[in-house]
């Protein structure tokens, strides 16, 4: 990592072999962190940069140093026994900082009062300029967007609860349900009465097609593709949505059915495609960070949580990724185990291993 040095390097550390210490990955395991600057290492360990006498945290934005010059470090006060000191950059002995003042934010806007950024920033110490930027870091949202996520999970765990909607809106503390429909009712895709009844009063156009992959079933509203699958057919799909109208066919869905069936067969970035899924605000986030991998990539569960905003939920993550509704377009089959396994798939390993292998090629 290369910095501008404000005083003379100190001695090199003297490179031997490094040993595995409690809470700090392998030093394989830490130097792939590094090289993909992943924040859920951020706070296990620190790169010690030897030719430069300088420690980051392993998402240190600075350019990457040759692996020989590295050595791993469990903590920042390790590194400075070793003679180095903390990067100006990426301030790796903050990181505790940070974390605590992401938390104590999290407890006030779950407390159920509308705190601004501001309120935050004094609760925390920081500027609010710099707490924004904080709390994004740890969570991918904003303080505000975070607290309308939060907002909308509560309408969501209250509506499959009682089926009220008026009183799901008011108890998740939305001031008027005009203020819900207005934000988050555009975003949990049908309708919150026919989300609660089982898609009461909407109608889903279907079909059941051959694939390279077995027969899929493809499902969507006139707003997206609320289900894919293989090897199912519409009594799976009834039992989902046992309320709504479905229908075969289209002259619009089949058109949207082309897309999917190009996205199956010629795996690429099917982003473009719309959808129509439901998810607690946990789950929509690890959706968005699935259909956020490139093709041909993959990620571990832990990776997955990080991105997430969760480091440390990683089988909340797994979970998430088992719920998702739509394989391939949200593509769950890139999540791998960290030690390089596939691990498991909903309609099966061949047809993992197979969206996988087209995804390399491709």
């Amino acid at each position: 990592m290369k910095h501008e040095m404000t005083q003379a390097v100190p001695p090199p550390v003297a490179p031997e072999a490094e040993k595995p210490l409690a809470g700090k990955p392998q030093a394989d395991e830490a130097w792939a962190a590094v090289l993909r600057r992943d924040r859920a290492y951020d706070g296990r360990f620190v790169t010690g940069v030897l030719t430069t006498g300088i420690y980051c945290r392993p998402s240190c934005a600075a350019r990457h140093p040759a692996r020989s010059n590295v050595r791993f470090f469990a903590t920042g006060a390790e590194a400075r026994a070793a003679g180095l000191r903390a990067c100006k950059r990426c301030l790796p002995d903050n990181v505790g900082r940070d974390e605590a003042a992401v938390l104590a934010a999290i407890d006030a806007i779950k407390g159920g009062e509308s705190a601004t950024l501001d309120e935050l920033a004094a609760i925390t110490c920081y500027s609010p300029s710099h707490f924004q930027r904080v709390f994004k870091r740890a969570t991918g949202l904003s303080p505000a967007a975070y607290a309308r996520a939060l907002r909308e999970e509560r309408v969501r765990d209250a509506l499959s609860a009682e089926g009220q909607v008026t009183g799901a809106i008011y108890e998740a503390g939305y001031e008027s349900a005009s203020r819900f429909y207005a934000g988050a009712g555009e975003k949990l895709g049908m309708a919150p009465s026919a989300w609660a009844n089982g898609g009461r009063g909407v109608t889903i156009h279907y079909a059941v097609v051959d694939t390279s992959l077995g027969a899929m079933l493809v499902a969507a509203t006139d707003k997206g593709v609320c289900r894919l699958s293989f090897n199912e057919g519409m009594d799976e799909l009834a039992s989902r949505f046992p309320h709504a109208e479905l229908a075969e066919g289209g002259e619009r869905f089949a058109s949207l059915l082309r897309e999917v069936i190009a996205a199956v067969e010629h795996p690429g970035d099917s982003r473009h495609i719309p959808l129509d899924v439901q998810g607690t605000a946990f789950q929509q986030k690890v959706w968005d960070a699935l259909r956020a991998i490139p093709p041909g990539e993959t990620r571990s569960y832990a990776q997955i949580a990080a991105a997430a905003g969760k480091p440390a939920a990683v089988r909340a993550a797994g979970s998430a990724n088992g719920a998702n509704n739509v394989a391939v377009l949200i593509p769950c089959h890139r999540v791998i185990r960290s030690d390089g396994s596939l691990g498991g798939y909903a309609y099966g390993l061949d047809i993992k291993r197979e969206l996988l292998r087209r995804e390399e090629q491709a």
